[in-house]
């Protein structure tokens, strides 16, 4: 059975601030994947859950049945394993989604990791938070330009 390492790692800057997620996925070793993306304003736990959400989601969608996630976030993994509550209402729906998805594999071999062996994953989420951030310090510099959706202040009602 072919086996998936999953690592994922969220960052912010400011907590909450902009967040961005990094994943990487290699199956039988050899990268198949890599995910560099800006999820908006999220605190650093959430970014971490949806990072590791994103990676299992791209695993299940490549037909993995095997998987190794491993992150570097001792909150997410002791809150998955059980050992720590989730208290945080923004937190609950997360952890309910990565326990359903974790369940539909056949089987899972999760571990915290060392911030240097998780190093790709947050070198991807560290790319994405900055390209957001100096993506929004260029519109914040026109006075002619806004933006609308779901990450602008403006849409907040």
């Amino acid at each position: 059975m072919e086996v998936f390492e999953i690592f994922s790692d969220g960052a912010c800057s400011g907590n909450p601030g902009p967040a961005g997620i990094g994943v990487v996925i290699r199956k039988d070793g050899v990268k198949v994947l890599e995910v560099s993306e800006a999820i908006g304003e999220a605190t650093n736990n959430i970014a971490e859950y949806r990072a590791f959400i994103r990676g299992l989601r791209e695993a299940k969608a490549m037909g993995a049945r095997h998987i190794r996630p491993r992150t570097d976030s001792q909150l997410l993994f002791y809150q998955l394993k059980g050992d720590y509550k989730v208290k945080h209402p923004n937190m609950k729906p997360l952890h309910a989604e990565a326990i359903a998805l974790l369940k539909g594999f056949t089987k899972v071999e999760c571990k915290v990791v060392p911030r240097e062996e998780n190093r790709d994953a947050d070198l991807l989420a560290t790319s994405a938070l900055k390209a957001k951030v100096s993506q929004k310090a260029a519109i914040d510099d026109r006075p002619d330009v806004f933006i609308m959706g779901e990450e602008s202040p403006g849409s907040q009602g």
